[in-house]
């Protein structure tokens, strides 16, 4: 099977029903996107797909042939996802950084679907659990791409 994974065609030999996120770190070496729970409940292992953010880890890998997949070794190539980037670290985002890349890619999402997001609008899509608890720099940091800081 053939997966468009960060603008490249690459060919991969997992069985269909393989969660995305053991391809993307096993077979194809990305490491940036991360396991944390294994249920779509963290949000750690999140990458774009056709845009939206996914949980790979309960993602088979059989469905994603022919759309078009983000990881965040490709974000910065992405222009909202590199303003991201930089508001990650403007704002000082990042403590331990586990479930950044995660964030990062809800964030991006976010912000191509709703440019000017509210509070609420946020708090309903940044819903990736991070255990540092930096939930008020990643709002501020959301807020200052809108222009609403």
């Amino acid at each position: 099977m053939e997966l468009d994974i960060n603008g490249k065609t690459t060919a991969v030999s997992a069985d269909a029903d393989t969660p995305l996120l053991w391809v993307i770190r096993d077979e194809l070496g990305m490491t940036g996107t991360k396991y944390g729970c294994g249920l779509a409940q963290c949000g750690a292992c999140s990458v774009l797909v056709d845009g939206v953010a996914m949980r790979s880890c309960v993602v088979p890998v059989e469905g994603m042939a022919g759309r078009k997949i983000t990881t965040i070794e490709a974000i910065e190539n992405d222009e909202v996802g590199k303003r991201v980037v930089a508001a990650w670290v403007k704002h000082q985002v990042p403590q331990c950084g586990y479930c950044q890349s995660g964030q990062v890619m809800a964030a991006t999402a976010l912000l191509k679907q709703i440019p000017n997001p509210t509070d609420a609008d946020i708090e309903a899509a940044m819903i990736n659990l991070c255990r540092c608890g930096t939930y008020n720099a990643i709002k501020a940091a959301v807020h200052d791409l809108s222009g609403a800081a």
